[in-house]
């Protein structure tokens, strides 16, 4: 199937209901359909489709969503723009995509002012919400546009999107993702999320990630997506009571946020079905304490730009059984393979390991991506010995069940031994005051690398170095324990709410020639 024929589905079936709505303008269905065919039309229009690059560069807003389906009804390949990441490293995606035509929120004028100049490859600007410098608002750009576009030929190999790498250890990469991936991202959503009624999604986590791609099977099914532009715990609260939503996908650390919130008791979370946690590990504490204020209804998926979203899932049911005594230990995996992802563990050699045994997480199956934009090697690197290579370091259980140890380039290597620091964030996040977390290598003459502790604490709480370093010999022994702790009043995060150890470990390894 084609993208675009997920959002039609739900056209078909559920005509009247709401599609889209940011608090400030409400779609239908039908209405969301009718636009979407004039935005493909007047993109046609301008001579862009198939093979031609489009980007949408907004924060969560109806119109910047009409954009990005409208591009996928067009069959042009969309190219998201995170409104959260700083300028030059949009103007490298931009650049590095080769995108011809942007759509952007007027938030952005001035921005977009040094993109017309940076990125000359540019040759259509439109303003989504209202007339930019010399720039046509959206609206009356494709009002003269009447009737349908015509529908796209099956085509699985069609690039749907170019997705940016997060960027978090070098220039990121452009993944380039097929109908053909798209759909079996979608089919396994579906199979692991059933629903017996139309959904109401909150996306409050930028489209241009995991919450944007969950909405596409939701689409199928009628649903209702609320859109948020700004991260606020007790909005999201409230939202989730006022509006009955029962789909929410948010990264750990916005979940820490919400349950820190002294209002988190307040609300009724009934409506809820699916609390979809992704993007980074999460804290198994925390974890107890989300199932105990929202109820069973925790579910985390775990996947990459590359092998988009659904390569394992943990479920309700996955949950509950981790609560139970024995089975604890369950709650720090990211859950079993799902039906279209084939998944193996490997050593550096290209040999697959047994159950249990540590390497790296590969990946087969038509979720992978079709390759990185322009970049055979890192192509070819990232394929080798027939298998998709994730770079985190994992292990299989005999129940099936996936456990991520921690990102290969993460280790730590100190006195002659290797130190997972994902481990020890899971025992530092156990202490009641700490919020966030991060371990790294430090430079040390002694042991090479020592293990080192930055925290930010829960508001209105303090940290003393020695309980942290203490709690972690006891759990984990003194090899393993960090060596100091700094508090830190805040953790450098991705726009996607990752904990950026690389700009962590650059803060103590800048005066050194070797980072290792």
């Amino acid at each position: 199937m084609n993208y675009i024929d997920f959002f039609d589905h739900g056209a078909t079936l559920y005509p009247q209901r709401t599609c889209l709505t940011d608090g400030e303008l409400s779609l239908s269905y039908r209405e969301t359909q009718a636009y979407t065919h004039r935005i493909a039309l007047a993109l046609q229009a301008e001579n862009i489709g198939e093979g031609n690059k489009v980007a949408v560069y907004s924060p969560n807003h109806v119109m910047g969503f009409l954009a990005i389906i409208g591009i996928a009804r067009n069959g042009a390949t969309y190219v998201p723009v995170n409104a959260k990441n700083g300028l030059q490293e949009n103007i490298t995606i931009l650049q590095n995509s080769d995108v011809e035509w942007l759509f952007y929120h007027s938030m952005f004028e001035e921005v977009v002012a040094g993109i017309r100049d940076r990125v000359p490859a540019i040759r259509g600007f439109i303003c989504i919400d209202q007339p930019g410098n010399d720039i046509p608002m959206l609206e009356t750009w494709c009002a003269g546009f009447d009737g349908k576009a015509e529908a796209l030929p099956e085509n699985p190999d069609r690039l749907m999107g170019l997705y940016a790498t997060g960027g978090t250890t070098g220039q990121p990469k452009g993944v380039c993702i097929t109908n053909r991936s798209a759909e079996t991202m979608v089919a396994a959503a579906l199979a692991s999320m059933p629903c017996d009624q139309p959904p109401i999604n909150l996306i409050v986590a930028p489209v241009t990630h995991g919450a944007g791609a969950i909405a596409w099977p939701l689409f199928i099914q009628g649903a209702t997506q609320l859109l948020m532009s700004n991260v606020d715990p007790e909005s999201i609260l409230q939202m989730i009571e006022r509006h009955k939503v029962t789909h929410l996908f948010l990264p750990p650390t916005v979940i820490y946020l919400m349950l820190a919130h002294p209002k988190v008791r307040d609300y009724d979370y009934s409506s809820l079905k699916y609390f979809i946690y992704a993007a980074a590990p999460m804290s198994a504490d925390k974890l107890r304490q989300a199932i105990d204020v929202f109820g069973p209804v925790m579910v985390q998926y775990y996947g990459q730009a590359e092998a988009t979203l659904t390569c394992t899932f943990m479920s309700v049911q996955d949950h509950l059984e981790a609560l139970k005594p024995g089975n604890e230990h369950r709650l720090l995996s990211c859950g079993k393979a799902t039906p279209f992802a084939k998944l193996a563990i490997m050593d550096d050699e290209g040999n697959l390991l047994d159950h249990n045994a540590h390497g790296e997480l590969v990946v087969r199956g038509s979720l992978v991506m079709e390759g990185y934009y322009k970049n055979p090697e890192a192509t070819e690197a990232s394929r080798a010995h027939g298998w998709h290579h994730t770079g985190d370091i994992a292990y299989i259980d005999d129940d099936g069940f996936v456990f991520i140890v921690d990102r290969k380039k993460d280790m730590i290597i100190t006195g002659g031994f290797n130190v997972f620091p994902s481990e020890i964030e899971q025992v530092i996040w156990s202490h009641p005051a700490v919020q966030d977390c991060a371990v790294i290598g430090v430079p040390d003459d002694k042991w090479g690398e020592a293990v080192k502790a930055v925290i930010e604490a829960v508001p209105g709480k303090s940290i003393n170095e020695q309980d942290i370093i203490a709690l972690c010999k006891q759990k984990l022994g003194s090899v393993k324990a960090p060596k100091s702790v700094e508090v830190w009043e805040t953790l450098p995060r991705s726009p996607v709410g990752k904990v950026l150890k690389k700009n962590i470990r650059s803060t103590f390894w800048q005066d050194h020639e070797r980072a290792i």
